[in-house]
């Protein structure tokens, strides 16, 4: 791992240290002796479902562009590029490419073809998300006593994410308009590096062109978006479900909508790719939203904890243990990203 990576986790975790310590560690520790162990374990049930769903999503766009690759293998690509995700400051994807790496090398197909089905993993994610995002700020407007600046940050974060969603989507699916930004890109490098790039336009419009065909393929297959649409709206729900689950456990009476609003409020600033995971950061703002709401802050700081346990270091550390699971190459690939 990195330097500045290890620095940056350090630095988000002393955020959520300091938080605990100011609320008061007995309190918190209070709050969580008094949880339900069963809803927890239900709360982890949950977790593994998304787990699941995720994979199956990402085997259907593997299968539109003629991948053959088996679920039991996807799974554990999935968590490591999660893991990477989690312990990476890159808007939560870091991951990808690592991703669509490991599933070219598994399935002898070209990097540009597996990544494709990646992105628009990705992209299938994002929709909800955004559809989400914008019904949580109106929510918020009505339920939650936020400042006026913090709504207008919002505002501004989804309509950012709109823009990168749709230039992005569009790059990847017109030829010309993707050609001309990596042209762009190819141009940039050359000015500011001093190393050898005869052949890199060359290689950069094969590769485009490659991951573009790809995509063409998954939009055209019926199945990604008959299944895999539902599919990240049902992921969605089943992740705020989670976060309510483990507010029930401290026998805490709060609505659904002020959890969703919450939950994605919160994964909005998890966006801003300067913590890994938003470590400290997503952690900090459900504690002050939620003791906004009106929740006692030790059991919104004890929920908090519990929640991302699950969400966050459970993932982390499948990931992390199943790291080895594809042998010294990818390994190295791995420790290089982190």
């Amino acid at each position: 791992m990195k330097y500045k990576t290890f620095t940056l986790l350090l630095f988000g975790i002393a955020i959520l240290v300091i938080m605990i310590l100011f609320i008061g560690p007995d309190k918190i520790e209070s709050a969580l002796i008094l949880a339900n162990p069963w809803y927890m374990v239900l709360a982890v049930i949950i977790q593994f479902i998304i787990y699941g769903l995720w994979t199956w999503r990402w085997a259907i766009n593997i299968k539109a562009v003629h991948i053959s690759a088996d679920k039991i293998h996807l799974f554990p690509m999935l968590m490591v590029g999660m893991a990477i995700n989690n312990l990476t400051p890159s808007a939560r994807g870091g991951g990808e490419p690592i991703r669509g790496y490991m599933l070219g090398k598994y399935s002898d197909s070209f990097f540009e073809k597996a990544f494709a089905t990646v992105v628009a993993d990705r992209a299938l994610d994002t929709f909800p998300f955004i559809v989400l995002a914008i019904l949580t700020i109106v929510a918020a407007l009505l339920y939650l006593n936020l400042p006026q600046y913090i709504i207008y940050i919002l505002i501004i974060a989804v309509v950012a994410l709109v823009i990168i969603f749709s230039i992005a989507i569009y790059m990847s699916l017109n030829l010309e308009f993707g050609r001309k930004v990596s042209l762009w890109l190819v141009n940039l490098i050359k000015k500011f590096s001093k190393k050898e790039h005869s052949k890199l336009e060359e290689k950069v419009l094969h590769s485009i062109q490659g991951f573009q065909n790809s995509m063409r393929l998954m939009v055209k297959d019926r199945n990604v978006l008959i299944y895999n649409l539902p599919l990240s709206f049902l992921i969605w729900f089943l992740e705020i479900i989670r976060v309510y689950i483990v507010f029930s456990a401290f026998n805490v009476e709060v609505s659904f909508l002020i959890i969703a609003a919450v939950f994605t409020l919160s994964s909005l600033i998890g966006l801003i790719p300067i913590l890994p995971g938003g470590l400290g950061a997503i952690d900090g703002t459900m504690i002050i939203l939620f003791s906004t709401a009106g929740i006692h802050p030790s059991i919104s700081a004890a929920a908090t904890i519990m929640e991302r346990l699950i969400s966050f270091w459970m993932t982390s550390i499948i990931g992390i243990a199943l790291f080895p699971y594809f042998g010294a190459t990818v390994m190295e690939k791995i420790t290089k990203k982190v």
